[in-house]
């Protein structure tokens, strides 16, 4: 029986290469059709922003083929293609896998004819053609993901390679059992796709491990040099027990994160533990003794484990974020001189935070990594380009419910608009442009 019901035609005989050359796009002012802005915001000086697409159910991720089409997993609806005129508007818009199994990984193979998608508990992968904007062939590539709070999977395609990164998030708020990776949970994997048995590979026995200890890891992407850099959703509702006295810590801490992943290519970056369900970051300090914004604590400090402990053992923060921002997905720059993270929003601070896309300035080192520019200790390492107008007073009633948009996908348009941010607000699906200052003087 076909999982899916496939709306687009079986392939077309021929495939397009993926080296196709994406036609440059102009940044149109307005789209016919597309409504307004559901809810406020405001912007960095300089920057533009332009809703491109509305009526959507739940944006979760965008990608884009070779051919400049792009791809959005809807969450529960499944997965729409859209391609765009030369006034850069959208032209039509189809449903390419209607699916309410899917909920948000979404990823295309490097060549661009490979396409991955998932739900709660598998991956599923088809045979692509961007020219036709058809597919065939599905097969379910991995089974036997676990359940629980977090049911997103992300995938991500590794670069110049047959490899793919699969994310499974923890069951619950502390799940204790994933400190194992045998449970297959607070993880990302490595499958080989050349490798995958009839019926699938079983996420929790096959594959590699990438990295555990990860609580909840919803977005992830390489840089030019290949290494994965990840955005990471923290716990909630913590207290902090010492010397047999409990303190509320939950407002403003632990800290969301941004690890430094590695390269999966290199061999020697397998089975790094990134500190759940023990350890976590500091964003607040004056909680804590001793400790600086990034460094790990943990919640019951005792003789056998402790903060040093984790200091010892788990690897640390590259950057942290305020606490309950949430992030859910990353983009680099073409240039390489700026990530942007997408912060869905929180709901369990006194005051909300989040709902909004930041920038984190880049640098390269003198060995040709890239790092950020901030210090690991700093608070200030990233700026606001795009938020509500005022993020402390947006409601969070439930995953997707608020009277602010809920921020999502971030993906750079391979045409020159700028950077594509989706919202996975109930009330409405959209996408939006956001236009950065050198980008638009370019665009006059």
């Amino acid at each position: 029986m076909r999982l899916f019901k496939i709306a687009a035609a079986v392939a077309a005989l021929f495939t397009a290469g993926a080296n196709a050359q994406i036609k440059e796009l102009p940044l149109p002012q307005s789209c016919s059709g597309v409504s307004n802005f559901r809810y406020q915001y405001k912007l960095a000086s300089g920057w533009s922003a332009m809703k491109i697409a509305g009526g959507l159910k739940q944006v979760r991720t965008i990608v884009w083929d070779t051919e400049g089409n792009m791809l959005v997993a809807e969450s529960s609806r499944g997965i729409s293609v859209h391609t765009f005129g030369d006034n850069g508007c959208i032209s039509s818009s189809s449903m390419l896998i209607s699916g309410a199994q899917l909920n948000h990984g979404l990823a295309l193979s490097p060549d661009g004819t490979t396409l991955y998608a998932s739900g709660e508990t598998a991956v599923y992968s088809w045979t692509y053609n961007p020219v036709a904007r058809t597919i065939s062939n599905q097969k379910t590539l991995i089974r036997g993901m676990s359940t629980g709070i977090h049911f997103t999977r992300t995938i991500a395609a590794v670069p110049n390679s047959d490899l793919i990164l699969v994310q499974v998030g923890s069951n619950s708020n502390l799940d204790m059992a994933s400190e194992q990776p045998s449970t297959g949970r607070a993880i990302i994997k490595i499958f080989d796709t050349t490798k995958a048995p009839a019926n699938g590979f079983n996420y929790n026995t096959d594959g590699e491990v990438f990295g555990y200890g990860l609580r909840n890891t919803i977005g992830f992407v390489p840089d030019a040099n290949g290494v994965f850099w990840g955005v990471e959703n923290s716990g909630d509702d913590f207290r902090r027990t010492e010397n047999g006295q409990q303190r509320d810590i939950h407002a403003d801490n632990p800290a969301e994160e941004l690890n430094n992943l590695g390269n999966p290519l290199d061999t020697a970056r397998r089975n790094i533990w990134y500190g759940y369900p023990r350890c976590f970051a500091v964003w607040d300090t004056s909680s804590f003794s001793g400790l600086k914004t990034g460094d790990n604590f943990v919640l019951s400090p005792n003789a056998n484990f402790n903060d040093a402990s984790c200091n010892e053992n788990a690897v640390r923060p590259r950057l942290s974020f305020q606490a309950h921002s949430a992030p859910i997905w990353n983009a680099f720059s073409d240039d390489m001189s700026a990530m942007y993270v997408s912060f869905h929003g929180s709901w369990n601070r006194p005051q909300p935070t989040g709902f909004k896309v930041v920038k984190i300035p880049f640098q390269q080192l003198e060995d040709g990594s890239y790092d950020p520019v901030a210090p690991a200790d700093s608070r200030t390492g990233y700026e606001d380009i795009f938020s509500a107008t005022n993020p402390s007073s947006c409601t969070a009633n439930g995953l997707t419910m608020s009277n602010c948009f809920r921020l999502t996908a971030a993906a750079w348009d391979p045409a020159g608009r700028g950077l594509f941010v989706g919202s996975d607000n109930s009330a409405e699906g959209e996408i939006y442009i956001l236009t950065p200052p050198e980008l638009l003087a370019k665009k006059k």
